[in-house]
């Protein structure tokens, strides 16, 4: 047989740094590594009884939208941005956190059937395809994710993939960390606690990634995106803010989510290369508590928290379901 070669194909060398970063990512992302079935969310169930009807809806609600950002991060944005990566060892790392979107969005359901009824998660689910706000953000996502065509639009993407993980999350993780940082829903917290650090992995390389890229463009070009930039950024902010008054209305926690938020995105703005946009007020002493404590960091290079026990798979035991 012969064959008529118009390419040559090249198989990743990890035997060589293509650059100072990325390996160092991958073993990172490597060792962060982990699975829902590994923490028992049962453990959280006499809380959960404890907890009023208003405090379930609104913890439902932030897990059923953080399913719906994972999801369409996994599906959507990670692919976009390989598509245009010819590095392979990058491509690789993508790869890699893009598993990782679709295992945090498995979490989220993990969670769900050890709290809830069948009827209360369908019903979650319908909330998420009706919801105005939450529809809007992923609408504003996927408008840049699936037009990523060229070196500008895939900078944009980056961007817009910054933003998504290192700040519209924000408004999910609030109220998990608040109540674990109280001792309530520790169990569900780890897992919070654990996609945050991931989180923070992925937003930091992704940002060196549009870092680099974004240096290669000329003056006019850098204007352009940064204008570009700027309108993705305000766009996505001011429905977060309507989505997050909407959802935590009634709580008392609306301006600290919010201030939460904009902490958060200025974090986001740092990770491109950028000065923060926002003035912010202290963030919530106990949701900083929630995100200290030795089983909840989720420093760019830190590894699984203390809490965390890889290989424990637990059965629900009906002394689970004693309140």
């Amino acid at each position: 047989m012969t064959f008529s070669l118009n390419k040559i194909h090249k198989a990743v060398n990890w035997n060589k740094e293509d650059d100072s970063f990325t390996q160092a990512f991958w073993e990172q992302n490597v060792k962060q590594f982990w699975l829902p079935e590994e923490i028992s969310v049962s453990k959280d169930l006499k809380i959960w009884n404890e907890l009023n009807e208003t405090e379930r809806g609104l913890y439902k609600k932030v897990l059923a939208g953080l399913t719906l950002l994972d999801t369409k991060q996994g599906n959507n944005g990670i692919p976009s941005m390989m598509s245009l990566t010819d590095n392979l060892q990058r491509k690789a790392v993508l790869s890699f956190m893009g598993t990782m979107e679709e295992i945090h969005a498995k979490s989220y359901s993990s969670i769900f059937t050890t709290l809830l009824s069948n009827r209360e998660i369908d019903e979650l689910f319908e909330w998420i395809e009706s919801e105005e706000t939450l529809q809007r953000k992923a609408e504003l996502i996927l408008e840049q994710y699936e037009n990523t065509t060229d070196e500008k639009s895939l900078y944009l993407s980056m961007v817009t993939s910054v933003f998504l993980e290192s700040f519209l999350f924000y408004s999910g993780f609030f109220y998990p960390l608040f109540l674990s940082g109280q001792g309530k829903m520790v169990a569900s917290g780890e897992i919070i606690s654990l996609i945050l650090r991931d989180e923070s992995l992925h937003g930091k390389y992704i940002g060196l990634l549009a870092q680099e890229k974004f240096e290669k463009f000329n003056d006019e070009e850098r204007k352009e995106l940064k204008n570009k930039m700027y309108e993705i950024f305000k766009n996505l902010m001011e429905n977060e803010i309507e989505y997050t008054k909407l959802i935590y209305n009634g709580s008392g926690l609306e301006e600290e989510v919010i201030n939460f938020l904009q902490y958060n995105a200025n974090r986001a703005l740092e990770n491109l290369g950028f000065e923060g946009y926002y003035e912010v007020k202290p963030v919530n002493s106990i949701v900083l508590n929630g995100l200290s404590t030795e089983t909840k960091t989720h420093d760019f290079f830190s590894t699984k928290g203390n809490g965390y026990q890889k290989g424990v798979y637990e059965e629900l035991q009906d002394e689970d379901f004693i309140i």
